[in-house]
């Protein structure tokens, strides 16, 4: 497998520096561009064509989220769509989080993530998934809650999409229903419980909690626990 092609923007020397180093030294990352500010960091991205750009959100000449519009406007007069966006932030406001992903970012990290953790989250990324920072997944949780039948979330004139399950996932839970006790366990997942927590508000075994959440993500077509408990709101197991 080919190594990952990253580039960094971020106009804080010594992050982006401890940032292309720590990178640096992981198998399967590449760190091929960076750049100090938003204007560089477009010129870039529409030169390098990297798998994904980690960009700060709060760049002097205009933020990460303003980016991130632009680059994607760039993409789609192109028709390409190769390089994904995550945003890396000290901001985990409501607002920064839904702005960041209406203007087309893939994921959303915290800037005090563990080096193994942005890891993960780049490859996700790169992959195609939605990589939520824990530290931040209420938010994206509470916005759902807040979404109309018809699937529209607005909030502060930031809209954001969600659509309802697919047809696929609902068939899976037709014939894979979850039994009363996962469902328990998902409700918990929701609220943020940990496996340990759940362990202990249960009264069992943190490995039984383990199985248990495998079934559940298995069912729900779910790569994490953030992503069950997102479709386990779209579709109504919880409420």
């Amino acid at each position: 497998m080919s190594d990952i092609n990253v580039v960094l923007i971020e106009d804080h020397d010594l992050t982006r520096i401890g940032l292309r180093t720590a990178l640096k030294q992981q198998t399967g990352i590449q760190v091929v561009g960076e750049a100090a500010n938003a204007s560089q960091g477009l010129k870039v991205l529409e030169g390098m064509h990297p798998d994904v750009a980690v960009v700060d959100i709060g760049l002097p000449d205009m933020d990460g989220i303003e980016l991130t519009q632009k680059f994607r406007q760039l993409q789609a007069e192109k028709e390409d769509e190769k390089t994904k966006i995550l945003i890396l932030t000290m901001h985990d406001s409501e607002d920064a989080v839904l702005a960041a992903f209406a203007a087309g970012a893939d994921s959303y990290c915290m800037k005090d993530v563990s080096i193994e953790r942005l890891v993960e989250a780049i490859k996700a990324t790169q992959a195609g998934s939605s990589w939520i920072d824990p530290a931040i997944a209420n938010v994206v949780l509470h916005q759902i809650r807040q979404v109309s039948p018809g699937g529209r979330a607005t909030h502060n004139a930031k809209t954001v999409e969600i659509g309802a399950m697919d047809a696929e996932f609902e068939q899976v839970l037709e014939s894979y229903p979850l039994t009363e006790r996962e469902l328990e366990i998902l409700e918990l997942i929701v609220s943020g419980y940990s496996n340990a927590a759940i362990a202990d508000k249960l009264y069992i075994t943190v490995g039984t909690v383990k199985t248990h959440v495998r079934n559940i993500l298995s069912k729900l077509c779910a790569e994490d626990r953030t992503q069950a408990a997102v479709r386990a709101l779209r579709s109504g197991l919880v409420a």
